[in-house]
């Protein structure tokens, strides 16, 4: 018996080393890393780890915190002291225990369930972070929207999660301090190594609302707890030589946008104000359009306007009915005219021959998140003997046949797959790096991802087994020698 017992022992430690060793190393045995610049095998300066919508639970998915987990028993003492007789206190005893075995222990073991279950995600979006952030060494960290899982949480609840985002999921990165998105910055990319650890968190729907419910007490909270809805910095190359300035250098610039206000009809008006305000500086204080050395990235919340078909999720909207105040309830994308705007003001890309640059736009790139599928699209202008009816379309990134096309305006729209088990533990992996030859900055995407969630969780479980029969082997054995 000992000796199938050692056997079997030996078989979970040899299990246990060896998928242990793959959680902790997965990037690697999955050939995960950042695209390096093409022909060469140095490293972007600029590695974008990129997260999508990990929504983190809490009380709301708890049974109600007001109700006794064993109401059963706390309320017998009280109908006891009720009744009359002792057939009724019996009569009473036996109700409150049939309800305490029949009602109380299956309530409260499904409390205890939810409640480890929302520690175990917790720390599986951390392993995520951590094992990715330790292998891969990305220069900036993205978040893009619903970080919490319900835009309807009370302060007490929000600042729970808030905790939890930034002690358990988070517990090594920081919020970017006011004093970096209160204007526009330059830095040089590698130079200041805070990158490394401030979270840039994108303002999603789960976290402040779509334009329908959308508050100023929303915003601000996630403002305090997270960062600013929008801002902008910018990032140059490091220098070399002498006499360069910074307007001269080849710029990377971040966009973070605020994009669930940008249709309507918005209940607070002034927010949405705000915003569109917000784009107009982001365009107002844009190089001119000709000049290619600099590239944006933004970083939003909802997708651009595509077509059903294109992505999982088709164009949707919804709206509040008149007693709820007819604002905008829920949408799968921006508009088309919100992501035409978005498009032909921040990128430039008009199309229209003789504006500034033959309309072609700025280079750049677009991440969002909220289609918890993921997606990756071309957005281009195609050409219309009719200019009125030319209209923006989009394609799958990997079989667009526009992509090529330079007599038209287009660029690279993707949507990170979300970050939650359910769908793989997923990470995006941007670089982007300024080729000397053509003088334009080049974007580059990959994926990589853990697994679903139970993955984590069995490893854990058989860790725990493993180190509690060896733990009992090695007492065993030490009985043996004492006698």
């Amino acid at each position: 018996m000992l000796a199938i017992f050692r056997r079997i022992l030996l078989l979970l430690i040899i299990l246990s080393v060896s998928s242990t060793l793959y959680l902790y190393t997965y990037p690697t045995l999955h050939r995960c890393a950042f695209p390096s610049p093409h022909r060469t095998h140095s490293r972007a300066p600029f590695r974008l780890l990129a997260l999508g919508d990990p929504q983190l639970e809490g009380d709301s998915s708890l049974p109600d915190r007001n109700h006794a987990l064993f109401s059963s028993l706390t309320s017998l003492r009280q109908e006891l002291s009720a009744c009359r007789s002792i057939p009724d206190g019996l009569q009473v005893t036996q109700r409150s225990l049939k309800n305490f075995f029949a009602f109380d222990i299956p309530r409260a073991l499904r409390s205890y369930r939810k409640q480890l279950d929302l520690l175990g995600n917790d720390y599986y979006l951390a392993h995520i972070y951590r094992t990715l952030y330790r292998n891969l060494d990305p220069t900036h960290v993205t978040v893009l929207g619903d970080l919490l899982g319900s835009q309807w949480l009370s302060d007490e609840e929000f600042e729970r999660r808030g905790w939890r985002y930034w002690q358990r999921v988070f517990k090594d990165g920081q919020r970017v301090e006011d004093h970096v998105t209160g204007g526009i910055q330059i830095g040089s990319l590698g130079q200041d190594n805070d990158w490394k650890r401030r979270i840039i968190n994108v303002a999603g729907n789960h976290d402040v609302g779509y334009a329908g419910d959308m508050t100023k007490e929303r915003v601000q909270r996630f403002e305090r707890v997270f960062g600013r809805a929008n801002w902008e910095i910018r990032f140059t190359l490091p220098q070399e030589g002498k006499g360069d300035y910074f307007q001269d250098l080849p710029e990377l610039r971040i966009v973070v946008l605020n994009s669930l206000n940008l249709d309507t009809p918005a209940t607070d008006q002034e927010l949405q104000l705000q915003t569109y305000q917000f784009i107009n500086k982001v365009i107002g204080a844009s190089r001119p359009v000709e000049d290619q050395t600099v590239a944006t990235v933004l970083l939003t919340h909802l997708p651009l306007h595509k077509e059903a078909g294109v992505c999982v999720d088709s164009p949707f909207f919804d709206f509040y009915d008149e007693d709820s105040g007819t604002g905008l309830k829920e949408q799968n994308h921006l508009s088309y005219n919100a992501g035409k705007g978005i498009l032909e003001g921040i990128y430039g890309m008009s199309g229209h021959p003789e504006a500034p640059y033959g309309g072609l736009g700025r280079h750049g790139v677009i991440l969002t998140g909220h289609d918890h599928e993921g997606c990756d699209v071309h957005h281009h202008l195609p050409l219309d003997p009719d200019p009125k009816v030319r209209r923006w379309a989009a394609e799958q990134w990997a079989s667009s046949k526009q992509r090529s096309n330079a007599t038209i305006p287009g660029i690279r729209e993707i949507t990170v797959r979300s970050i939650m088990g359910e769908f793989g533990g997923n990470a995006g992996l941007l670089s982007a790096w300024f080729d000397g030859k053509s003088r334009e900055w080049q974007f580059e995407y990959s994926t990589c991802s853990l697994g679903v969630q139970h993955i984590w969780w069995a490893i854990h479980v058989l860790d725990l087994v493993t180190i509690g029969l060896a733990s009992l082997a090695a007492l065993n054995n030490f009985h043996r020698i004492g006698q």
